[in-house]
């Protein structure tokens, strides 16, 4: 997967060259490359953004250097989806990372300051995504937590496969809790589920404990869930602690 990103800040993204993403990199299926947007400057002064008409406080980013530099980082290429991380935008969900976890290339624009003009966005971005209803500073930190969530998707670069796919949002319910050695710390004791040895006990507490987290931490998807038989079986039964 190629990833072209249009930033006022490249440095940001070293973060990517860890952990992951980096595993990604190193795999070959994974190849980021960052565009400063600063090597399209306005003028003799390395402007590449102005004030916004109608009197607004705050600064923003020119057209120009925006389509200098995708032009640039798409060299020819058509065809290639721009996606622009934005509060407006739909908010980014595990559905979405999967289908962008299979896109050949991408381009990744981010704003700063006020945002981008928008007569940019209106020509070049095919694709707007939030990462929650919040305001960042600008749309690298955005982009990053985007493109780590997009980089573990990609194939061979998990060690077990199977881990993505139990990973909470994979279904509409999160995740259970984990632990490891030693079955006792600080007076707290493994599950005795996780000790039995019995797989299909195991598997029954683990989906017992997801209903639990949901219904407890995340309410608006506990209502989405519909129950099956035995997941009500489940709920009742007290032995699964």
């Amino acid at each position: 997967m190629r990833v072209d990103v249009l930033t006022l800040f490249p440095p940001m993204f070293d973060a990517l060259n860890h952990s992951i993403p980096a595993k990604a990199a190193k795999a070959g299926v994974f190849d980021l490359r960052v565009h400063n947007l600063r090597d399209f400057p306005l003028n003799r002064y390395g402007a590449v953004d102005d004030y916004p008409y109608g009197g607004e406080p705050g600064m923003v980013l020119h057209a120009q250097p925006l389509e200098q530099s995708l032009e640039h980082a798409l060299d020819g290429r058509a065809d290639v989806p721009v996606l622009y991380p934005h509060p407006h935008g739909k908010p980014l969900t595990q559905a979405d990372v999967r289908h962008w976890a299979q896109a050949p290339e991408i381009v990744l624009v981010c704003g700063h300051y006020k945002g981008i003009d928008e007569r940019f966005r209106y020509l070049h971005v095919t694709h707007e995504f939030s990462v929650g209803d919040y305001v960042l500073s600008g749309g690298e930190m955005a982009s990053i937590v985007f493109l780590d969530a997009v980089a573990r998707l990609l194939p061979g670069v998990l060690g077990d496969e199977g881990s993505a796919r139990t990973d909470s949002f994979e279904e509409p319910l999160l995740g259970w809790p984990v632990y490891t050695r030693p079955e006792l710390w600080n007076g707290l004791k493994v599950p005795e589920a996780l000790l039995s040895g019995n797989h299909d006990r195991i598997r029954k507490w683990k989906r017992k404990q997801q209903m639990l987290w949901t219904m407890e931490r995340r309410p608006d998807l506990w209502a989405s869930h519909e129950l099956t038989k035995e997941d009500r079986k489940l709920l009742e039964d007290e032995s699964l602690r």
